[in-house]
Order: C-alpha cells, then structure tokens, then sequence
C-alpha cells in the first residue's frame, strides 16, 4: 500500500496498443487521479476523449482531471502556470503546474488547490535538461501550504525521496502509459 498519491499522466503515444483499454488497466490499479495531457489534439477531439477516458475512469472510482483547459461538465482542470488565472480558479478546482518558487506562490494565491512541481529528475520528456531536484522541490512544498506532486523522472526508487522532502504525492506517465 502507497503511503503517498499518485497522479497518472496521459500520454497516448507512448502506449503500445490500444488507449482505451491501458486507462481500464491503469484505472483499475486505483491511482489518486488521471490528468489527462493529450496536448496535440484540437479542443473539440480532446473534449470527446476526456468523456471516454473519464467514463472509464468513473467505473473504478478515480477522478480524471483535463489538462490544458476546462471541459464543460468537469469540476477540476489543471493549468500550466502561465495559462492560470484567478477567473478559471473560481470556476474550477483548478491545480496548476510550477516550475519555480514564484510561480508555486503566485499559483498558491490565484486558487490552485494543488500543484505539480517539476520536473524533479532527468527524465526523457524533457531530454537534455536536468532535473532540478530534491531541493528545488523541498523549497516549493515549504512555500505553500497547498499539496505539491513532484513530477519528472520519478520512479518507485526514489518517490519516497519525493515524499521525504515534503511532496504530497508523485506524478508519472512512463511508468503507466508503457504499464503491460
């Protein structure tokens, strides 16, 4: 049993078979929530599959959150920090990610009920650029007094090091979207 949440985060492209039936496997494992990323798709393809994915998630019990932008019908969405704002907040449970101290406070005081902080380790979604580690991700969880995930590069080795400096839970894709 987790002493932690985890957040799966979709990426289509990386599965090796059908989309559809790999959100049924991993909604069964019975993650915290699905952010569902699937940025290259034009709003109105991305709105049908957040209602299949969340269809399929609902049945286990797990919360599927849209990426990007809000989804009529859905309660919460989770922003990038520069597309956040207080408006979208006061219509949503609106999470936003943050790729620094500033941007966790400012997300923190716009409304964010949590935030993804990121990206922790190397990982090869963001290839060639470091990662900006544990105490990048320490400093963001004592500057808010909101839930942080840590994102990036996050393994079963080193989501308890997450935990430790102060994440209330992870994020991974890799790990989900490759899950067999």
């Amino acid at each position: 049993m987790l002493d932690y949440k985890e957040i799966v985060v979709t990426n289509r492209h990386l599965c090796g078979g059908d989309f559809m039936v790999q959100m049924d496997q991993v909604a069964r494992r019975q993650p915290w929530a699905v952010l569902l990323r699937e940025k290259d798709l034009v709003p109105e393809d991305y709105r049908k599959l957040a209602r299949q994915v969340d269809k399929i998630c609902g049945a286990h019990h797990v919360t599927m959150i849209p990426h990007g932008q809000p989804v009529q019908g859905f309660r919460q969405v989770h922003m990038p920090c520069a597309l956040a704002s207080e408006r979208i907040a006061a219509a949503y449970e609106m999470s936003v990610s943050v790729h620094s101290v500033d941007e966790a406070r400012r997300a923190q005081a716009m409304g964010a009920r949590f935030l993804i902080a990121g990206h922790i380790f190397a990982t090869a979604c963001k290839a060639g650029k470091p990662g900006r580690g544990l105490d990048f991700l320490r400093d963001v969880c004592v500057s808010v007094t909101i839930p942080v995930f840590a994102i990036g590069g996050i393994t079963e080795k080193n989501a308890a090091a997450c935990v430790a400096a102060g994440a209330s839970g992870i994020c991974r894709m890799s790990h989900w979207m490759e899950l067999s």
